[in-house]
């Protein structure tokens, strides 16, 4: 790995202020960000980043890259939950497992995000339908989970009936969801001069909202940590090894198909990140039974934290070597 990659992500603010948030909680500081607060924070990246990415694909072709990219997300987002439930389904139950997959073959917005910052302080480009790839990924993973738990629990006395339905219309109509793509539609109907109007907004004041809700996001982990602990070893190496794995995979693979260095860095991120937003929320609705104290700081308290620190490095390293 590249020392000075890992030195400039771990020197970037809004990584920083993720790390002060950490140390808030830990410390037991009452440092917070008010809950009204940090969902309009959510809402604004999911907006700014959505309506960039719109004006991005307005400019772009259709061609082979957008075509592959998108191929490599949606199967990923069906394949990673197959072999983490296996993986999972003994050592934590099929609830557990599938709820766990369901989260690890979806998508971290906030990674996405936090990604897109560091390349744009690397000045690495980076296509905008790269948006639209990740909003297909959140609803096959949360499918797949609840297709597995149903596979492998049939003919088992006491199981709930699964409205697919309901669950596929929850995934379908989650707000961050609702915001990303449409945001990107509208991003895209924009002219250049409408656009314009409002990059201050879009713009200018990103990378600062970024930063606060990276604090956010730091006390929130920090005060999951001791749960996650309480799991044990297992939960704690799949909550690093598997997104690493998924990552690396991906880095590897992206590079036949796709041309793009931040392109590629991007996919790996999201193949690789974990839904602490989409997916719990989700799986409160289709598998109750599921524990949301492993599945959410699992992704939220050690996957997000590892990857935004360690992970983007790493895949930008094996990227530029096979480059």
């Amino acid at each position: 790995m590249d020392i000075k990659l890992l030195i400039d992500n771990l020197t970037n603010p809004a990584l920083l202020f993720f790390f002060l948030g950490i140390f808030a909680s830990q410390i037991k500081s009452d440092l917070e960000i008010p809950a009204n607060s940090a969902k309009f924070i959510s809402l604004y990246l999911m907006f700014s980043i959505g309506f960039k990415g719109g004006q991005e694909l307005a400019h772009s072709t259709l061609d082979a890259e957008i075509i592959w990219a998108f191929a490599i997300g949606i199967t990923s987002s069906i394949l990673v939950p197959i072999y983490s439930f296996l993986i999972l389904k003994k050592r934590f139950g099929q609830y557990n497992a599938a709820a766990i997959s369901a989260a690890y073959g979806s998508i971290s917005a906030v990674t996405f995000v936090t990604t897109v910052s560091f390349l744009e302080l690397q000045a690495i480009s980076f296509d905008g339908f790269m948006v639209a790839v990740m909003a297909s990924m959140e609803a096959p993973s949360i499918v797949m989970g609840v297709l597995l738990l149903s596979w492998f629990s049939r003919g088992v006395e006491g199981n709930d009936k699964i409205n697919f339905g309901g669950i596929l219309k929850h995934s379908l109509s989650n707000g961050s969801v609702i915001l990303l793509v449409g945001s990107l539609f509208i991003g895209f109907m924009a002219s250049e001069e409408q656009a314009q109007g409002i990059a201050p907004f879009t713009t200018d004041i990103f990378k600062g909202f970024l930063a606060v809700f990276l604090l956010d996001m730091g006390i929130t982990s920090g005060r999951q940590l001791k749960d996650l602990l309480k799991q044990g070893t297992p939960a704690l190496l799949f909550s690093i090894f598997m997104p690493l794995f998924n990552g690396c995979i991906t880095a590897v693979l992206s590079s036949i198909v796709l041309e793009n260095i931040g392109n590629r860095l991007l996919i790996s991120i999201l193949v690789a990140s974990a839904s602490y937003i989409a997916v719990p929320a989700a799986m409160r609705l289709a598998i109750p039974k599921a524990n949301p104290g492993l599945y959410l700081p699992m992704a939220l308290a050690i996957t997000f934290p590892f990857n935004i620190t360690f992970g983007i490095p790493i895949y930008l390293s094996i990227i530029n070597a096979i480059n």
